[in-house]
């Protein structure tokens, strides 16, 4: 019994530390008071009953799975409280979600105090712990639901298999430690494997013990933006600067109030690819703070550093042959298995660099013995390719070899240049490009299986968020891929190689105004590309150059200015299919010359990312032939009600809208319930949205509606009874939904309803739900399945998926 009681003083403990927490923070934080007050008090009617655990501990065997589980529980719930004290009294939106989720862990206690205690009672405090067990399950989803969107400076966590890191984290370790080191450079060639070798140093336990929840990673980049880095370390950390930065040498000005407010806890800020030519930016971090340390990562060996620098090596024969083999995947016996002295030749070859065994690796999974034979007559001196960039591009090319009927994907991998290095590229953008240029199916399917055949060949990376049934091959708004800046020079390479005007893709990347000089000229510059990509830094401002770009089907302008102007020539892009406009830098962005695009008989899709959407309804015009439109991250407020000309009339043929982390959307425009082709109209992750407009109905094509993770929104409006085609109904995490509408079973040809994370839904669902005879599948979490129970006895085909709480951060920007 003695491994029982010491369990059960564990217990004892860590729900005295979560009381405490209670206490402590419900006496400090002012907002969040009288929710804490409640929580105390219902926390105190569960004292006794630890008590008596405690006791019969010493008697009987606790059920150790379930204590143990509880104990996690309880830690997160004092986690959770903790994090009240952090949030500011302006921050309305943190405020907000940090009071709808104590809310709901303050209900479950309470119900568990008048339900749960009546029937067990002391008498039998073993139940009631699993009980109670079950009941505090709901801490895992408040607290880790608690992160918001905001930009990221956390460690990217790894993917893949590590090999021969081991030595290199223990010297990286042992040098970051020392007292004297404030700034240490970490250097090797692109490909060694610095970011990886980084990401693991942050996972070992004694720098996660010095340093906590103060590790910063930031992006630096080839062309880095001072002041969008230093807002970021701000957002990250829930503070807020002095005075809005508008210049480097403001940035740099607030940012020990940041470091402050971390402090006096150790800070480590890791700057990750510091390229040449800004090896000056370091050095503007530096304070004389104790206990604050820069790791920097670089390609260069800056001489400035040079006290206290760390060289990556490649890995040794051993590590890189293991490496290989996994990429390869020579252990599976499903590929053909070569000759070990060929493999060593391949590995050779490779330098020890691990971008070059895993893409090279990848390459050659599951291929033929003909296709290993052919690269290794192409290698067959086993010498070292690397060298230079250029060198590892060149021989970084034969990975790209690809069936004839596999061709596209080369292709699909070459568009992923288009997009700003180190940033996140969303799958649903991929989705839209490829669906014009390659005429792939609307749904995304094919795009996806093209994404998981460049990650399976290590040429890109295609994150995904957890799915349930209802998703699995429709729903990507959280999916994105990653690109190794290397293999983004290699697809920019691959798309360089024909005479500017003969290339199919045409990637532009301009510093400054330093256009190239042939496009100043004053005569007219001919292009030929279907895919056009130009992205500008913050300080652009130039006039657009007079360029014919007639056979463009796809243009993505990436930019980083608060005012963006569409440029002139896209008025006369007769074949343009789609506009991706992303901002980069961390404002909203006011657009103008929208008007052009009136003109384009062809122009089916727009994606506008951190734009305000009042720059577009000021100079609406028709589009009659947009199908599409995505808003990410925009400021809509009341815009859509200001447009110049009615929606309906603006957009006559639009069949689908999504709109996504728009946060001062609050009610449904109007305007939108007025496009009646409308097929599918998806609001998700727009926390303020409250209310829906009962125009909602007029919109009987409908087939898909999601509002998912609007957690606001209290009620659907019974006008939704018309939407007699809808066959898709996602509510999912709307924790203000307390019922369903009372007529849902109108809803002949529903076939999917998505409502996990509906916690207020406690009610028995309408009578009418038993009319939904083509319902087929129902996603929810185990309380809101014994709802469906008896509905079950009428709906026979229906199928009641019960899901886990899923929380995915990984859309976050870096």
């Amino acid at each position: 019994m003695a491994a029982g009681a010491a369990l059960g003083a564990v217990f004892g403990e860590v729900f005295a530390v979560f009381h405490d927490a209670v206490k402590e923070v419900g006496s400090k934080a002012l907002m969040f008071k009288p929710i804490l007050n409640s929580l105390e008090s219902q926390l105190g009617r569960l004292a006794p009953l630890v008590e008596d655990i405690g006791r019969l501990s010493e008697q009987l065997e606790l059920p150790k799975v379930e204590t143990e589980t509880l104990i996690e529980h309880m830690k997160k719930g004092e986690k959770l409280v903790r994090k009240c004290s952090k949030i500011r009294w302006w921050n309305y939106y943190f405020k907000v979600r940090y009071s709808t989720k104590l809310q709901e862990l303050d209900k479950e206690i309470v119900k568990f105090c008048q339900v749960d205690l009546q029937v067990y009672g002391t008498r039998n405090a073993l139940k009631a712990l699993l009980s109670m067990n079950r009941m505090l399950q709901k801490v895992d989803s408040v607290g880790e639901s608690l992160e918001t969107p905001r930009a990221s400076c956390a460690v990217p966590g790894l993917r893949d298999l590590t090999v021969g890191l081991e030595m290199p984290i223990m010297e990286l370790k042992t040098l970051l430690l020392k007292e004297e080191v404030q700034l240490l450079l970490l250097t090797a060639p692109g490909g060694c494997g610095k970011t990886t070798l980084v990401q693991k140093l942050c996972q070992d336990d004694q720098i996660k013990d010095v340093y906590k929840e103060n590790i910063l990673f930031v992006n630096v980049s080839k062309t880095p933006n001072l002041k969008v880095i230093v807002q970021k370390l701000f957002d990250y950390k829930h503070c807020r600067p002095e005075f809005l930065i508008q210049s480097d040498e403001q940035a740099i000005e607030q940012l020990p109030q940041l470091l402050n407010h971390i402090g006096p806890n150790p800070i480590l800020l890791i700057l990750d690819d510091v390229w040449l030519g800004s090896e000056y930016l370091p050095e503007k971090f530096k304070f004389d703070l104790p206990n604050y340390k820069i790791l920097v990562t670089s390609r260069n060996a800056f001489p400035r550093f040079n006290k206290f620098t760390y060289h990556l090596k490649p890995l040794n024969e051993v590590d890189a042959m293991t490496l290989f083999r996994h990429s390869a995947s020579l252990h599976d016996g499903s590929s053909y298995i070569p000759a070990e002295e060929d493999v060593k030749k391949i590995v050779k070859g490779c330098g020890g660099f691990p971008l070059v065994l895993q893409v090279i690796g990848g390459s050659l999974r599951g291929e033929h013995e003909v296709v290993w034979k052919s690269r290794l007559m192409k290698w067959s001196n086993g010498q070292s390719f690397l060298g230079s960039d250029a060198k590892l591009l060149g021989h970084l090319e034969s990975s790209l070899e690809f069936s004839d009927d596999k061709v596209i994907i080369k292709e699909c991998f070459m568009d992923l240049g288009s997009f700003p290095e180190d940033q996140r590229i969303p799958a649903a953008i991929l989705i839209d490009m490829w669906a014009e240029l390659y005429e792939l199916d609307e749904d995304g399917i094919h795009a996806i299986a093209h994404l998981r055949e460049l990650t399976t060949r290590n040429l890109a990376s295609l994150v995904m968020a957890g799915k349930d049934a209802s998703e699995a091959n429709s729903y990507y708004n959280d999916d994105f891929v990653t690109l190794h800046d290397i293999l983004r020079e290699l697809a920019m390479h691959q798309s360089s190689k024909e005479p500017e005007e003969e290339r199919p893709r045409l990637i532009l990347n301009i510093s400054g105004n330093n256009l190239p000089k042939r496009w100043t000229e004053k005569k007219q510059k001919l292009i030929n590309a279907h895919l056009l990509s130009i992205s500008t830094d913050e300080s652009f401002s130039w006039s657009w150059c007079n360029i014919q770009a007639p056979k463009v089907e796809v243009l993505v302008l990436n930019f980083q200015t608060q005012n963006y102007t569409l440029p002139e020539f896209v008025e006369k892009m007769d074949e343009l299919k789609v506009l991706i406009v992303t901002n980069y830098g961390f404002f909203h962005a006011e657009i103008s010359n929208f008007q052009l695009l009136g003109s384009l008989s062809n122009f089916r899709r727009i994606r506008l990312e951190k734009v305000s959407i009042s720059s577009l309804c000021n100079t609406l015009v028709p589009l009659k032939s947009l199908k599409k439109i995505s808003l990410f991250m925009c400021s809509i407020g009341k815009a859509f009600e200001n447009c110049t000309i009615q929606l309906s009339n603006a957009l006559p043929n639009l069949i689908e809208i999504r709109i996504d982390y728009c946060n001062d959307l609050l009610e449904l425009p109007v305007g939108l319930c007025d496009i009646v082709l409308l097929k599918t109209l998806i609001i998700t992750n727009c926390h303020k949205l409250s209310a829906l407009s009962k125009g909602i109905g007029n919109l009987v094509n409908l087939e898909v509606l999601r509002f998912r993770s609007c957690t606001d929104l209290s009620e659907l409006p019974e006008s939704m009874r018309s939407l007699h085609k809808l066959s898709i109904l996602d509510i999912s995490d709307c924790l203000s939904i307390s019922k369903l509408p009372k007529h849902i079973g109108e809803l002949c040809n529903l076939k999917v309803l998505n409502m996990r994370g509906c916690l207020r839904l406690r009610n028995s669902l309408p009578e009418s739900t038993v009319e939904l005879n083509q319902l087929e599948l129902v996603v929810c979490d185990e309380e809101r399945a014994k709802l469906w129970e008896p509905i079950k006895e009428f709906l026979t085909k229906l199928k009641v998926e019960v899901v886990e709480k899923d929380i995915n951060l990984n859309w976050l920007p870096k």
